[in-house]
């Protein structure tokens, strides 16, 4: 039975260097795209921050899956999930701790 590091090699061995490439330029076209609608985008407030949202959680499916290779050890498949719901729950803190200081720190002062 092959290590799981073993098992990431023989994957960059079969995918390459065009999936990692693939993934980046598709991160950076969202990251434009987001940057776009921003600066020249005709858009509401309401629907800009909700259309850079989706963009957003986008760009973190396709870095979970072409450089975080979640899908490629069957042995680690638990650790995967747990350290899944860990990063979630950090990204979540972060942002409505982000958005309460945001919203409610002014009024300390």
């Amino acid at each position: 039975m092959a290590t799981p590091d073993e098992s990431i090699k023989q994957s960059h061995r079969e995918h390459g260097l065009g999936l990692p490439i693939l993934g980046f330029v598709l991160s950076i076209v969202l990251t434009v795209i987001a940057l776009w609608l921003h600066t020249h985008g005709n858009m509401g407030r309401g629907a800009l921050v909700t259309t850079i949202l989706i963009l957003a959680v986008i760009q973190i499916v396709i870095q979970l899956f072409f450089f975080m290779h979640v899908t490629e050890t069957d042995a680690e498949t638990a650790w995967h999930a747990w350290f899944l719901a860990l990063g979630l729950f950090l990204v979540v803190a972060v942002v409505a701790g982000s958005i309460w200081i945001m919203t409610f720190g002014a009024e300390a002062y």
